[in-house]
């Protein structure tokens, strides 16, 4: 998928295909909200910045890390889902292949929600990435401080919404209340970019 051009993924994603889907824009969304993280931070380098160095340093390389991270997250989403349409798939012709096939369709749709899961708690990481840089950020750059907030707003209501619509298919209490937890971060991460974006914003006089 990283190696695909721009217009070559968006023709698969709008094509009646399984994947990708919903799940991997939310990553992709959190990776396009590292990216901007940190291009303003390299913005943010040299001379004028020097007191701020360490703190743009370990915001450049930790976001750069996240970029990665997120991509891959995209190509493990569009794994798991396909799975889970292989799972829907399987052969329901008597009680022991409904069995199989009932057991195979949980599986998959809790492997499913994994990749959603872990793109929320790398949105919120990112996030705080991008509230670092505010105070200290290149100020003709600061806006994409908020493009970032909102792409991370994206991701994460994305994902959650993306492992709420699989919960009913996951026959374990455990796995469900673990989930739900992971969902619940979503509310916190939107109102932080809300502060984050407004900020910008009235820096601009907006």
């Amino acid at each position: 998928m990283r190696d695909q051009t721009i217009n070559d993924f968006l023709t698969q994603l709008s094509a009646r295909v399984p994947a990708p889907g919903g799940g991997t824009t939310a990553a992709l969304h959190t990776a396009q909200a590292a990216a901007l993280v940190a291009m303003v931070a390299r913005y943010s380098d040299g001379p004028k910045y020097a007191e701020h160095h360490d703190v743009i340093a370990e915001v450049v390389a930790d976001a750069d890390a996240f970029r990665m991270l997120s991509l891959r997250l995209a190509e493990k989403d569009a794994f798991a889902f396909t799975a889970v349409t292989d799972a829907y798939a399987m052969p329901k012709a008597d009680s022991e292949q409904k069995a199989k096939r009932s057991a195979a369709i949980a599986r998959a749709l809790l492997a499913a929600c994994a990749p959603p899961a872990e793109v929320i708690e790398v949105a919120a990481r990112v996030l705080g990435l991008a509230e670092s840089l505010l105070p200290i950020g290149n100020r003709n750059v600061i806006t994409d401080v908020a493009a970032a907030a909102e792409a991370v707003r994206a991701a994460a209501t994305t994902a959650r919404v993306n492992i709420e619509v699989n919960l009913g298919g996951i026959t374990s209490d455990d796995a469900r209340q673990e989930l739900l937890v992971a969902t619940r971060g979503v509310e916190l991460i939107c109102e932080r970019a809300d502060k984050l974006t407004a900020a910008v914003r009235a820096g601009l006089g907006a």
